[in-house]
């Protein structure tokens, strides 16, 4: 019988589980996976140099490409660290929106997440599933933003524009018969808070669907109870953050410890892990889900309560002298700080050619932010996602540091599939959740 050899393969980047662009370098021991070497860095962009070259309102679609799962949540980040050095105070029903949607925008993660992980791991029909509902969820983002991923909707001082009162329908086609039309055009027949929430009294029946499948599964509990365990002290000390370190059983979420937007005004619990496997961390994510489907209830119950403003300062206004204020030097980009972020109304701007000035100065120059720096950070589907902003007076940021959640996760890999077989180096990536756009950066 022949021995045993080592052997050093390389994991990726082409590998289908390797999510993305993910090189591992592993050296094996047989099927035993002795070393596992990360290689980062080919989904580079230099997000972070390119938004030192741009005013401040330009590299909000940037965040959305960072971790382009998960649109939403980048942006909130990214507009809060602006709103702190500009000192605005956000319209409440904004804070709702905002804290809605990054629910919303949780599910949506962690339905790609499931769906893929589940995918890697052998078990086809729960992709299908999940994107099932992933596309009611896109739809949301189209309706509020013209665009299913890369929505641009969190603006500094509020959001691009309140909830639409119609959702868009099906058209008519050689392709559907009519009694299809009309059950897919069902629930779109209101507002899109109806749509939400028909879809929150129909999603935890398809989360039950989704555990019915897997949570007691033998092939799946074979598959990911006991792999990739992580004591609690290991995963501080790897600065884990989000279902990662919950999974271990610490109970760290920012949106109770250090909550923002309008979560501390919200009822929901924050389930965590016992043993730190993939197992745990599955079934932390799912309950998540249940509980970002209860926060979205709560959130849409307001909103329908609760009309009123989405964006800081009168936006109808436009730069005049009493809100320049006294130096007539100051100019379009240095009006108050209620006026910087606020785009003039449609309407205004065709009666108005100081509101059509300040529109243009707005989308093309930007506002000067004052000097400082700021940190702000969210609880992102993924972990902590954080914007480290400072600023020397100019339009632009002087430096922007993107505190990726992923990329400490990634960091753990050689610890996590040291000892175990080569398969299982493909549901310890799943667990992870990588997604190479905010890891590269």
């Amino acid at each position: 019988m022949s021995e045993i050899k080592n052997y050093t393969i390389n994991f990726g980047p082409q590998h289908p589980a390797a999510h993305g662009v993910l090189r591992l370098i592993l050296e094996m021991d047989g099927e035993i996976v002795q070393r596992a070497d990360p290689h980062i860095g080919l989904l580079h962009r230099a997000t972070e140099k390119l938004a030192e070259s741009k005013p401040y309102n330009q590299s909000i679609g940037y965040m959305d490409r960072l971790d382009y799962v998960s649109m939403m949540c980048n942006e909130h980040a990214y507009v809060m660290a602006i709103e702190k050095l500009l000192n605005v105070t956000v319209p409440i029903r904004a804070l709702y929106i905002r804290t809605m949607f990054d629910e919303l925008t949780r599910i949506l993660n962690h339905l790609l997440w499931l769906g893929t992980h589940a995918l890697d791991i052998g078990a086809m029909s729960m992709f299908l599933y999940c994107f099932r509902e992933r596309e009611d969820i896109l739809d949301c983002y189209e309706a509020v933003s013209g665009a299913r991923m890369h929505a641009t909707y969190y603006r500094p001082g509020g959001v691009y524009r309140d909830l639409p009162d119609r959702m868009p329908q099906y058209d008519p086609s050689k392709l559907r018969s009519k009694s299809k039309l009309k059950n897919l055009n069902s629930n779109r027949n209101g507002s899109l808070l109806d749509f939400i929430w028909d879809f929150t009294e129909r999603f935890p029946h398809c989360v039950d669907e989704y555990e019915t499948l897997l949570t007691d599964n033998r092939i799946w509990k074979q598959r990911t109870v006991g792999i990739g365990v992580v004591t609690p002290e290991q995963a501080l000390q790897y600065g884990f953050t989000g279902p990662m370190l919950r999974g271990s059983g610490v109970a760290w979420d920012l949106r109770k410890k250090q909550p923002y937007a309008m979560y501390a005004k919200l009822d929901f619990d924050i389930p965590i892990g016992k043993t730190g496997d993939c197992y745990d961390r599955y079934l932390v994510r799912v309950e998540e889900m249940r509980q970002a489907n209860k926060i979205v209830r709560q959130c849409v119950e307001w909103l329908r309560e609760n009309p009123g403003e989405v964006m800081a300062g009168p936006c109808a206004g436009h730069a005049t002298e009493q809100n320049v204020g006294a130096d007539p030097s100051a100019g379009a980009r240095n009006i108050g700080t209620a006026f910087l972020a606020s785009p003039p109304r449609r309407v205004s701007m065709k009666e108005d050619m100081e509101a059509l000035i300040q529109h243009f100065k707005l989308f093309t120059e930007g506002y000067c932010v004052p000097a400082g720096q700021a940190y702000a950070a969210v609880e992102h589907p993924k972990g902590e996602f954080g914007i480290y902003l400072i600023s020397d007076g100019a339009n632009k940021p002087y430096r922007l540091k993107i505190r990726a959640a992923g990329f400490a996760h990634l960091s753990a890999m050689h610890a996590m599939v040291k000892g175990h077989m080569l398969a299982d180096v493909v549901a310890i990536i799943g667990t992870q959740d990588i997604v190479f756009g905010e890891v590269d950066r």
